[in-house]
């Protein structure tokens, strides 16, 4: 273990360039692998069959997709109304689900028919905006989420910035290199990883979260927001309940588990890895779990949901660090 003042990334260093420069590390450490850690085993043959469907797609890019849209939780519903494991909304299911089980119902809760009905209807997406300009791959994404027509009318992934964020996310999830076979993570990391996806959609609570999940928070945040009544994660809280999860025991708060961490190259970066912002080791004040691609799993603030944020979401990102296992020099 290092202590806190060994800060691999310079405090004068721009987010952007630290994020640039730990996309370009994870060329070796792929995302690729982590989500295929990370489909749970009962659908592994199902994304991989539908993700044959077409040319377009892919099983990583389809495991990508159902990662983002539910975090494969068959029981999901949307405050929009989407509903399973796809997230498809009624009309929309009622116009393009599948019975791919055939069992003479087409069920939108039951990942036999939902996965592969995502995969059909992310082809039917793809043969929609064939002819529109630019890549083909981020189109198809954009109208899966804002509709064939939107992508036609502007000529390419349109101005919104929630479809912006959503191709960005799924195209670098899906599109990072297989990598040379060696390990990319370790089965703790994949566990922490599977443990705060399982947590997207949980409320902000300042002081919420421990090593048993949500819980009640604390008063006060700097400005003044309480979580005594609100079941949820912090940032740590968050970190610490996955790495829990894995049997790894983290401090309660950002800057002590940066402490309790070791220090990690931006070439050597690798999904599961802890993002530490802060103007110095000393003054840490977020965490969240790196998934890839420039992206990562966080609480981010009161009044927000557990969710994927850009690793620049904040401009004073300072480290990544890796939780140092019992008796161990790494995860």
């Amino acid at each position: 273990m290092r202590p806190s003042t060994a800060v691999t990334i310079g405090v004068g260093a721009t987010a952007a360039v630290v994020v640039a420069a730990l996309v370009q590390g994870a060329a070796s450490s792929p995302v690729g692998t982590a989500l295929g850690l990370a489909v749970p085993a009962e659908y592994k043959q199902l994304v991989e069959r539908a993700g044959n469907t077409c040319p377009e797609i892919s099983p990583n890019l389809l495991a990508a997709l159902l990662t983002q849209e539910s975090g494969f939780n068959p029981e999901a519903q949307s405050d929009a109304g989407a509903q399973g494991i796809a997230q498809f909304m009624p009309s929309t299911w009622e116009a393009n689900g599948i019975d791919a089980n055939g069992d003479g119902n087409r069920d939108v809760w039951n990942p036999e028919d939902a996965i592969p009905s995502a995969a059909k209807y992310l082809c039917s997406k793809a043969e929609d905006v064939k002819d529109v300009p630019g890549n083909k791959q981020h189109n198809m994404l954009a109208a899966y989420n804002a509709g064939s027509g939107a992508v036609q009318k502007y000529n390419g992934v349109p101005p919104y910035k929630e479809t912006q964020n959503y191709v960005r996310l799924i195209s670098s999830l899906a599109n990072q290199q297989t990598g040379d076979g060696k390990t990319t993570t370790t089965d703790q990391a994949a566990t922490a990883i599977n443990a705060a996806k399982a947590q997207l959609g949980k409320p902000y609570s300042w002081g919420g979260g421990n090593a048993d999940g949500p819980s009640k928070g604390i008063c006060c945040t700097p400005n003044g927001r309480s979580g005594t009544t609100i079941i949820g994660f912090d940032c740590s809280g968050l970190t610490l309940y996955a790495y829990a999860q894995a049997g790894i025991s983290l401090p309660r708060t950002a800057a002590q588990q940066y402490a309790a961490s070791e220090p990690v190259k931006p070439g050597d970066v690798r999904p599961g890895d802890l993002v530490f912002y802060g103007e110095s080791a000393a003054a840490i004040h977020h965490v969240g779990i790196y998934v890839g691609g420039g992206w990562m799993i966080d609480a981010p603030r009161p009044g927000k949901n557990v969710r994927y944020s850009p690793m620049d979401t904040m401009p004073d990102l300072i480290a990544v660090a890796r939780p140092v296992a019992p008796n161990s020099k790494e995860i």
